[in-house]
């Protein structure tokens, strides 16, 4: 046996090995690959779906702001006139309030 055969058949059998250990590796890196492309794009849409949540409760809580505001406003022009007609107010209200629960405790 020549010298030369036999060296270029061991190098192409261990070039086969390592083009086989390599296809190996980038079908499991492309695997992976894949799977952190379908995760990204999964973060991405909940990302979005999140961004719309948090706007439209920026929206309702711009809206609750107003109507507290409005009631802020009215609760202080109430208190400015005539408090002790409106403690009565308030005191009869709460025992309508007391007396339909009684009744619903009752049955």
């Amino acid at each position: 046996m020549r010298r030369g055969e036999g060296s270029v058949d061991y190098a192409a059998s261990g070039n086969n090995v390592y083009h086989d250990v390599n296809e190996h590796l980038r079908e499991d890196l492309s695997s992976k690959v894949t799977a952190l492309k379908s995760l990204t794009i999964d973060i991405g849409r909940e990302v979005k779906h999140h961004n719309r949540m948090l706007e439209e409760m920026d929206t309702d809580f711009d809206s609750a702001g107003g109507l507290l505001g409005t009631a802020m406003g009215k609760v202080k022009h109430l208190a400015r006139h005539s408090p002790s007609v409106h403690l009565c107010y308030m005191a009869l209200f709460s025992l309508a309030v007391f007396f339909v629960l009684y009744w619903f405790i009752k049955l």
